[in-house]
């Protein structure tokens, strides 16, 4: 009797959905354990921007009223959501936009990760047209989303990385190793088998934090990834960006957040972006002197200090001003520079007064936002 020569072996999991596995590949234009790495028509690797938009401009109409309710001759239907964003990041940065809520961060996002045609200008990720190459350039970028309802509930957490993984066309051989390591990273391991949707709000944005890691991306796109998060957890997450920036110097990495903290601790470079338009672009550093360009200090001083008067008298002294209080005297100073503090302190000293505390202000990046924005993230 002839023997029947046997099929390759599928794994458990490849039987879970093959439909949608097919249906998700093909869309995104993904070959089964392909990756395609070419840097496009436009500049060498070493030369090309990791991103770079050209006065992109995104708007919307919007819909019309009801029956019955007259139009406003003075309210325009089109909406703007980018309007001539011109930016660019360089390989190996992690940059950040900060906006409040409607600024336009998503709107960008979609664009430069393919989800999302502007309306004018052009964006180019990795060297690659975002609308003319997009099927080049989607298996070498990732995106994960705060908040986002991602995953199939019916699938456990293990399932749902592995499906995402085998889409971008990750070996098997790799795929248990990463997800294991990932999943570590969040502290999920527990629930690793359990479905998704038996997870917290916390738990799933966990996962798709995960998701976006797993495929190992060239580019990766970060939008609000620890909405939702506890302390412990952001913090997690925020010390493994940096090393994950650290393991390969060409990784870049775009991020979106609320957290001023955040955004200070983790970026190179900031964009501040308002009503769809780039306000200021700039290390935080920087953007911070813009704000304040001398250093202040903060002089809390015994009652009854005479020195404090001639202070204002010093070179290197750009301003001084003093406040008395039912128990101290408050005296606060603008330098030309920090060196001069020596001398403020000397002549406090030798004037009879006793200081009983020195600080120096600092400018924060809530400070820069307010001054280029008007309002604070959390409303005008």
């Amino acid at each position: 009797m002839p023997v029947r020569a046997e099929s390759p072996r599928k794994t458990p999991r490849e039987t879970v959905c093959p439909t949608i596995w097919r249906s998700f590949a093909a869309g995104f234009g993904f070959r089964h354990s392909e990756r395609h790495y070419s840097y496009g028509r436009y500049n060498s690797p070493m030369t090309t921007p990791a991103i770079r938009t050209d006065a992109l401009t995104r708007t919307y109409v919007k819909p019309k009223k009801k029956r019955g309710t007259p139009p406003d001759p003075n309210e325009s239907r089109v909406f703007t959501a980018l309007d001539g964003v011109s930016l660019e990041v360089k390989p190996g940065e992690l940059f950040g936009l900060l906006g409040p809520n409607g600024a336009g961060k998503t709107t960008l996002i979609k664009i430069l990760t393919t989800l999302l045609a502007p309306s004018s200008g052009t964006a180019w990720v990795d060297g690659h047209e975002v609308v003319a190459e997009a099927k080049a350039l989607r298996p070498k970028i990732n995106m994960v989303s705060g908040g986002e309802s991602s995953g199939y509930g019916i699938l456990t957490v293990r399932e749902n990385l592995w499906l995402f993984s085998r889409i971008y066309g990750v070996a098997n051989a790799e795929i248990k190793s990463r997800i294991d390591h990932m999943l570590d990273v969040v502290a999920l391991t527990e629930k690793g088998d359990s479905r998704v949707s038996h997870l917290s709000t916390g738990q799933r944005q966990k996962m798709n934090f995960c998701r976006g890691f797993i495929t190992d991306p060239k580019i990766l796109f970060l939008d609000e990834p620890t909405l939702g998060l506890d302390v412990t957890s952001a913090r997690a997450i925020r010390v493994f960006l940096r090393k994950w920036m650290a393991e390969k110097p060409d990784r870049t990495l775009l991020l979106t957040t609320h957290y001023m903290a955040e955004a200070d601790e983790l970026c190179d470079r900031l964009a501040i972006i308002d009503r769809g338009k780039v306000l200021a672009c700039d290390t935080p550093a920087n953007l911070k002197r813009k704000v304040q360009e001398h250093p202040v200090f903060q002089l809390t001083l015994s009652p009854g200090a005479t020195g404090a008067a001639e202070v204002g008298e010093l070179p290197g002294v750009m301003a001084a001003t003093t406040t008395d209080t039912p128990t101290t005297v408050e005296l606060r100073v603008s330098l030309a520079e920090d060196a001069v503090i020596g001398a403020v302190v000397q002549r406090v000293v030798a004037g009879g007064g006793k200081i009983l505390s020195l600080t120096k202000s600092e400018p924060t990046l809530e400070d820069v936002f307010i001054e280029l924005v008007g309002h604070g993230l959390e409303g005008k």
